[in-house]
């Protein structure tokens, strides 16, 4: 009895350690399932992109130049903008179809149009000459289409000369062409200026509102281009490469919203 007694109990010992053992089997198992989806869920980092070495030199020897230049104006005590790219007027006697459907379109945020597209005709007085057509354009904000037009298509204006100058122009004048426009009636009454814009620009502001009064009492005739003017602008300034024009579905009641605007500034 003794024996079997001692048997038994040497196998409750077995069975005992065994249960111990395979609990601790069972919680270095879960230990081991938890850490798993740790590995999973990371993601390897980024690395952020470094910068090309071409760019970055032609970026630095921008900025030199830049330095440069504006150093050289003031030790001379010249303080002018620097322009880059070159300033420049362009001219010609038609337009691509894309820059008058895109500049010239009569919407009330003119957003992305930062150039100022001019259309004209320089008749004589009696007709005595044929009339002098074409179009300019403007690139920057250091001179305007509207000054150009005087120092390249009359340069040599006299003011005994009986003209009627007539532009198609997308936007309205700012403040300082305003005011050179104004002075330049002034001084030369036998100019009659007349001006059919597609927007108005920066209406809002009252020193726009007091430049756009000065050039009416100086003579000018303010107008806003309406659906048959771009008809006109089309098929004059335009090298329509093959293509048709219609007036945008909403260039009426564009016209009718800045005729109202431009009536309430000359009233």
């Amino acid at each position: 009895m003794a024996d079997r007694n001692s048997q038994l109990s040497v196998k409750k010992k077995v069975v005992n350690k065994t249960n111990s053992e395979k609990e601790k089997e069972k919680e270095k198992g879960k230990e081991k399932v938890m850490k798993k989806p740790d590995k999973l869920v990371k993601k390897p980092e980024k690395i952020p992109e470094q910068p090309k070495v071409n760019e970055v030199k032609r970026n630095k020897e921008s900025e030199e130049a830049t330095g440069a230049e504006a150093q050289n104006n003031e030790e001379n005590g010249e303080f002018q903008p620097i322009e880059l790219p070159p300033f420049e007027i362009v001219t010609g006697e038609q337009m691509s179809p894309f820059y008058f459907k895109f500049q010239f379109r009569n919407v009330e945020y003119s957003s992305g149009r930062n150039k100022t597209l001019l259309c004209y005709r320089v008749d004589t007085a009696g007709g005595s000459t044929e009339p002098l057509k074409g179009y300019m354009e403007d690139e920057h904000a250091t001179a305007h289409v509207e000054e150009a037009f005087f120092q390249q298509v009359l340069p040599n204006y006299s003011s005994s000369q009986e003209l009627d100058v007539t532009w198609y122009i997308s936007t309205s004048p700012c403040v300082a062409c305003a005011a050179k426009l104004a002075n330049i009636l002034k001084q030369h009454k036998k100019l009659r200026l007349c001006i059919f814009c597609s927007r108005l620009f920066e209406w809002e502001q009252p020193e726009i509102v007091e430049g756009l009064k000065a050039m009416v009492s100086a003579g000018c005739k303010l107008r806003m281009m309406k659906p048959s003017d771009f008809l006109l602008v089309w098929e004059m300034y335009v090298d329509k490469e093959g293509q048709s024009f219609t007036p945008w579905e909403d260039c009426q009641e564009n016209y009718e919203y800045y005729m109202e605007k431009l009536a309430d500034i000359l009233k």
